[in-house]
Parts: structure tokens; sequence; C-alpha cells
């Protein structure tokens, strides 16, 4: 990736973009000018690229000002550089423009000039130029986290746990035990009077409830894609049909799902049970690809492999469908395979280690695939 613009595909940041964007910005981010003498520059989408470099040949000019002949050098031959590359590429790519340039030699009076680029793949709307110490790379750094989230309320009469589902991870916020009494009434107590008190104390812990909802998620802007909850029995159904919860938190509700469990497994359980809620987010994709690889290994384990070994045998052979690559990977060993996958028209997928599907592929070796068709191995 360094040293080019990429050509990403346009629309929704796929994990792939996003680790990749993660690797350029890995390589950017340790190299350490003497001076402010490092060039950053971001082009917005839409913006004229000859515009950037006119401004650039301008700063080359005040550049000769600076006192120190190192600086001075390593900036202006920075500039020329930069200059140049932004001549080569011609016009603002769809998204905009990120770029880098500078003397990275880690020995004093040595030179190491170098050019980085790169195309975004959402579009960027922020101008930079700038000479500093390091490189600027804050806005990529923001662009390739998942800034996805979901609330996530579980719950029956006993007690309710509110959290959220951010990108693939589940983060509990608030757990709240209720003061319902159980089912059965106390000695000497009416039906009638306990079937009272029983319904009070539970509206009373539905509107506690429907208070934390508020105080949680109402802070968290268009960043929140909506609620789901979930529970044994009825009471979730009590507590969303009824007006315990405020009308800006209700109309974040998009799902109400039947559970087995509350707790920490109900909340597992809910992401699970939300799929068709969440398809198009990546923690729903990745645990239906990982699942399908389970299922694959299990019923045809012919048309299944995983390990460095076996599987880079079974790429090469063109035999991979769909290639499974652990997060948790060196990103060359990542780049290894997606580059031997994609000659053979392979779906490259990254599993995060976020979710328990990702846990088990980096415990069986990192890296698996679904075959296209069986292949004995011995």
């Amino acid at each position: 990736m360094a040293n080019e613009a990429t050509k990403e595909g346009k629309g929704k940041i796929t994990p792939q973009q996003r680790q990749k964007l993660k690797h350029f910005v890995k390589e950017l981010i340790n190299f350490k000018g003497r001076h402010t003498e490092l060039v950053s520059v971001y082009v917005p989408s839409g913006y004229d690229l000859i515009s950037v470099i006119n401004h650039l040949q301008q700063e080359q000019g005040t550049a000769s000002n600076i006192k120190s002949k190192g600086t001075r050098d390593n900036v202006i031959s920075a500039l020329e550089r930069m200059i140049q590359h932004l001549k080569q590429i011609g016009r603002t790519p769809a998204y905009g423009l990120a770029a880098f340039a500078g003397n990275v030699a880690e020995r004093d009076g040595f030179q190491d000039y170098r050019v980085w680029s790169i195309e975004p793949p959402s579009p960027i709307n922020i101008r930079i130029y700038r000479c500093d110490k390091e490189f600027i790379l804050d806005p990529l750094i923001e662009l390739s986290q998942d800034r996805t989230i979901y609330g996530l309320v579980v719950m029956d009469k006993r007690d309710a746990t509110v959290a959220i589902l951010k990108g693939k991870t589940i983060i509990p916020l608030v757990k709240e035990d209720s003061m319902v009494p159980g089912k059965m009434r106390a000695g000497g107590q009416s039906s009638v009077r306990f079937a009272q008190n029983r319904e009070l104390a539970a509206k009373a812990f539905y509107k506690k409830i429907g208070e934390i909802m508020k105080d949680q998620f109402l802070n968290m802007g268009p960043e929140l894609k909506g609620i789901i909850i979930g529970g044994p029995g009825p009471t979730k159904y009590e507590f969303a049909d009824g007006a315990f919860i405020t009308n800006e938190v209700k109309k974040k509700i998009i799902g109400i799902k039947d559970l087995s469990y509350t707790e920490e497994f109900g909340l597992q359980e809910l992401v699970e049970k939300s799929e068709d809620i969440l398809a198009e987010e990546e923690v729903g994709e990745e645990k239906k690809i990982m699942q399908k690889f389970f299922d694959t290994l299990g019923k045809s384990p012919m048309r299944a492999a995983y390990g460095k070994d076996e599987v880079m045998q079974c790429i090469k052979l063109g035999a991979v469908d769909t290639l499974l690559l652990s997060e948790s990977l060196e990103d060359e060993v990542i780049d290894e395979f997606t580059e031997e996958a994609e000659k053979m028209s392979s779906q490259v997928n990254l599993i995060s280690i976020e979710t328990r599907e990702g846990v088990q592929l980096r415990e069986i070796g990192k890296i698996a695939a679904i075959l296209r068709y069986e292949l004995h191995r011995e």
C-alpha cells in the first residue's frame, strides 16, 4: 500500500478496507522528525488538486526562510517530493486523498526521503497542510475505527442489564436488580393484595429501567443506530409497550427478541438472535460466516481447512471459496494470504477476536477456509 494511492471500493467500509487502513497507519506512525519537517497533506473529496499543489509551491518559498539549514533542506525536499507525487496522481480521487512525505532516515545527517498516499474508503471532508515532528494520522485512525453502536437491554422481572454493542464488542453499562416479589406469596397475604403489590413493584422497576436507558442512550447521538430488547417471558413486551420509556428512546427500538437468559449470557444470546437485525453489521456477518465454517467442518470436513500451511496449500490449488483470517495475525501474514487468495478469486474475511467464534478461529491456528469442493489431504 505504501507509495501509491489505493483505489478502494466505494460505500461502507469493509473489514478488509479497515485492516488496510490500519496497516497504512501502522507503517507511518513510528516515524519521527528531528524538527517540524514531516509533511502531512489531506485533500477533501471534490477539492481541486491543482490548488493544493500551488499552495505547496508557495510553502516551499516560505520554507526557504527557516534558519536551520538541516530543517530547511528537509522541508523543501519533502515538499518537492510531495508536489511531484501529487502531479503524478493528477486529480483528487473520489473520496479525497491523504499524503505524507519526509526524510525518515534513522540517523542524523542521512537522507531517506519517502512519500506515501492513500485514497480513504469513505470521503474525508477536511483540508490539512502541516509540517510537524510526526505525521498527522488522527483522521485516518478515526476512520479505521468501527463506530457503530447498538443499545442492548435484557430483562425479566428479576433483573435487567443495559449494554451497548460497539462494533463487535458487547460492553455492559448498568445491571439493576428488581424489588418485584416472587410468584409465591407470603402467608396471610390475600392473593389480590399480593398481585397488586407485585404489579406496583414491576411498574416501578420498568420505570427505573426506562430512566437508565434515557441516561445511557440519549447522549450517544447519531452513532446509536438502534436499541434491541430481549428476555424470557412476557416482561420485555410489558416494558416496551408500556409508558415507561421516553418517546425519544422508544423511537430507537428496532427489535424485541425472546431469550432463555438474562445478564451476560442473555446479552450474548440477544446478539446471536438479532442476526436478522444486524445482518448489515459486521458482527452479524462474522458470526454467520464462522458458523458456516464450523458447520462445514462438522458435516463435510473435506470441504474445510484450517492452519497456515494447510490453507495456503488449498489456496494455491484454487480450492478456497472463502478465506477466514484472524485480525490477531501479523499484517505481513494477512497481506500474504489476501494477495494469494485474490489471485484465485477467493472471498477474504477478516475475523475479530471480540466474538466467541473469533476466539475459536484464533485457537485453531488463526487461519481457516471453506473450500469449493472436497479436497483430500494427507
